[in-house]
């Protein structure tokens, strides 16, 4: 009798190439490319993204030096501008191209950081909310709809005048803020999948509540997640900005971009390209990321791809 010989396992990728059908990967990005403000938006951010990144090799200048000198020189567009300061120098004689470039980095980093807290958080209370009982869903949907019923900015002010203005708390406010759009998502997301036929199978199959709802449900649920979390990056950015505005946010000399704005608004009838950069800096990065998002929904959605 011939001996069992075990098959390699395969992946659904390789599976894919050899029926001769595109990988979930490919065809993602072959929908999301039909998009061309979409790949424009993405282009756009991966280069800010870059720039974040080497600010330490791109700036001309330290973001907290001061050049008493050139206080409120003009850019080099400008009379008197000259190529030492290419966009001028602020109030306080900092290089304003320098600050714009590591604010680049803070915001990122604020973005960054609240989608990601409040994605796992939201993930978990999510799927707690649509697995546990109703009285634990009760209790999540109610703290949920409570920050909610508040202005997103009134409670980000709310939060960071009981923590004291900083850029952690700043984050920790702008977490909280928009935490319920995860749990909601989630928790909509995964009482929708537990009404199919294939979780009923997984449980029959003796599946456990912990993997059942990790390794079976939430793997459906991704999708408007993702997109959720990459236009959360842009809101994110510009509640930190208001706040920032506010001087509730990143605190002096920290170069974040609403800060900026603060720090230069009694300068917007003498010397208007002071508040008008970092202003543009903001609109630019969230159009983008707003692109990008919206061409990630359109490609993760069936209904949008043409055939």
């Amino acid at each position: 009798m011939a001996a069992d010989v075990a098959l390699p396992a395969v992946t659904s990728e390789e599976a894919a190439e050899v029926l001769g059908q595109p990988t979930p990967l490919s065809a993602f990005w072959a929908a999301f490319r039909e998009n061309h403000g979409a790949v424009f938006g993405l282009s756009v951010i991966s280069t800010i993204a870059l720039i974040a990144i080497f600010a330490n090799f791109i700036a001309p200048h330290s973001p907290i030096e001061q050049f008493r000198d050139a206080v409120r020189a003009p850019p080099i567009w400008d009379a008197g501008g000259t190529w030492r300061f290419v966009l001028g120098t602020d109030g306080d004689g900092h290089d304003t191209l320098s600050r714009l470039i590591y604010g680049a980095r803070v915001s990122l980093f604020i973005g960054l950081s609240v989608m990601s807290v409040s994605f796992v958080i939201g993930v978990v209370l999510g799927l707690l909310a649509a697995s546990v009982g109703s009285l634990v869903d009760v209790v999540i949907t109610r703290v949920m709809d409570l920050i909610m019923a508040v202005p997103s900015l009134v409670m980000a002010i709310l939060v960071v005048a009981v923590l004291g203005p900083s850029l952690a708390n700043t984050i920790v406010a702008v977490t909280i803020v928009y935490l319920p759009r995860y749990v909601r998502l989630v928790r909509a997301s995964a009482l929708g999948e537990l009404t199919k036929d294939y979780v009923t199978a997984a449980r029959v199959a003796g599946v456990g509540p912990l993997r059942l709802m990790v390794s079976t449900v939430l793997p459906n649920c991704l999708a408007p997640l993702i997109v959720q979390a990459a236009l959360g990056v842009s809101d994110a950015i510009l509640e930190a900005a208001g706040l920032g505005f506010l001087g509730l946010g990143a605190q002096a000399p920290t170069p974040e971009w609403g800060t900026m704005l603060a720090d230069s608004r009694e300068f917007i009838r003498s010397d208007p390209w002071i508040v008008a950069l970092p202003g543009l800096a903001i609109l630019i990065a969230v159009v983008a990321i707003n692109l990008t998002g919206d061409g990630m929904r359109d490609a993760f959605d069936p209904r949008m791809r043409r055939t």
